[in-house]
């Protein structure tokens, strides 16, 4: 079997010839075992045998090399296990008509019949072959004048070469598998990379572009009549771009992590712009929240109140943080609710994202109206895990009160 060597140094085992370099290489590789032919071949020169038994015996020994190296040489397209078998059968019939006629020398071909059984069969069929050839080979030896002689140099050989070949077999076929586990492996992670980026990039444009859009409509509302506070929403605007771009930058290379109390204070900038009522907390205390849960929660925030500025056409909106413990333990819930026109929760990009986040750390996710018959404002509840309580700080003092008109109710996550 061939062993070559890939660019990046790793052995390419298991795999056929895929330049004229590796050709080169594996049928070297293979020709060096062909030296101990060279015992046939003496015979044939200075055996003293006639011009008909030298041209039979070199037709016979050209035919079994050939044979030979179509069994050990094939790696792309394997035989039958019923074509390796009859290949194998003529093989075996070879040496010993060979031996039997031309003499002991010619012995060792059964040493290559017993390679190319472990070569090319699967291993529960070549631990009876090999012995199988060990066994005809005694057999012939002690039928050919002087073959015992030459036997207990083939036996090892012919045993210890078949159960060899069986090892390489296995090794390849577990190289194989492996290699196709490894590139299975590396879609699977490009995969989740993709969902990543799209989940994150989805949950910071959303609530950028609706801040931007917001902050757009008034700047417009404001002009001509009030120029300065129309300049003001335009800073505001160019620094919530600004810091859009960066969290992409961040999100994209995989290193931003929002945390609650950037999120809290977005809301409350974000709720002020759109002209509704805040009523948030001012965050928690000793920061034992874990990283992974925290930046689920802080997804889970920025998007609900993203939902709430865009869709819900509400007057006030609720955001609570609060520690509950459970019969599974110690949780943290964060419930976004608000008193807009309310409606059922169709699953879209955000609610998708947001579900695989919590669960990602073991959290649920839950969103309907927050009002008896669906018609009375929005809430979405996100509950992880917590091994440690938190204190959650008390409400923070609200934003002020002014109507944004001209919002519908939309179906969270399918349009932030």
């Amino acid at each position: 079997m061939a062993l070559t060597q890939d660019p990046d140094g790793l052995s390419r085992i298991g795999q056929a010839p895929e330049s004229t370099t590796h050709k080169v290489v594996k049928s070297l590789w293979i020709g060096i075992w062909l030296f101990y032919l060279s015992a046939p071949v003496t015979d044939l020169v200075r055996g003293g045998h006639g011009t008909a038994a030298r041209l039979l015996g070199g037709l016979g020994l050209l035919a079994f090399t050939g044979w030979y190296l179509v069994l050990v040489f094939r790696t792309a397209k394997l035989m039958p296990v019923a074509r390796v078998l009859v290949s194998l059968a003529v093989l075996a019939t070879q040496a010993a008509v060979l031996s039997l006629t031309l003499g002991r020398e010619w012995l060792v071909l059964f040493v290559y019949v017993s390679i190319s059984s472990g070569a090319a069969l699967p291993g529960e069929y070549s631990r009876w072959t090999v012995p199988g050839a060990t066994a005809l080979l005694t057999a012939v030896a002690f039928s050919v004048p002087g073959g015992d002689e030459y036997l207990a140099g083939l036996l090892v050989p012919a045993l210890m070469g078949g159960f060899a070949m069986v090892g390489v077999r296995a090794m390849i076929r577990t190289t194989t598998e492996l290699r196709q586990a490894r590139a299975t492996v590396a879609q699977l992670a490009a995969n989740e990379e993709r969902l990543r980026m799209a989940r994150d990039l989805h949950d910071l444009l959303g609530h950028s572009l609706s801040l931007i859009t917001l902050k757009s409509e008034l700047a417009g509302r404001m002009l001509p009549g009030q120029p300065e506070r129309a300049a003001q929403q335009v800073a505001d605007i160019e620094r919530v771009s600004r810091q859009a771009l960066v969290d992409v930058r961040e999100a994209v290379s995989g290193y931003r992590r929002p945390t609650l109390p950037g999120e809290l204070a977005g809301a409350r900038t974000a709720l002020a712009a759109a002209g509704v009522t805040a009523d948030l907390p001012a965050g928690f205390e000793d920061g034992s929240l874990p990283e992974e849960a925290e930046s689920a929660l802080a997804w889970s925030l920025r998007e609900a109140v993203t939902n709430v500025v865009r869709h819900s056409g509400a007057r006030r909106c609720t955001v609570t943080l609060t520690t509950r413990q459970t019969l599974a333990g110690a949780v943290v819930e964060l419930a976004v609710s608000d008193d807009g026109t309310g409606g059922a929760a169709v699953p879209g990009n955000g609610l998708t994202g947001l579900t695989e986040r919590l669960e990602a750390v073991g959290g649920t996710l839950s969103a309907g109206p927050a009002g008896r018959g669906g018609t009375s404002g929005f809430r979405l509840l996100a509950r992880v895990p917590l091994g440690s309580v938190v204190k959650v700080a008390p409400a923070a003092r609200r934003a002020g009160p002014t109507g944004q008109e001209g919002l519908r109710r939309h179906d969270l996550g399918s349009g932030s």
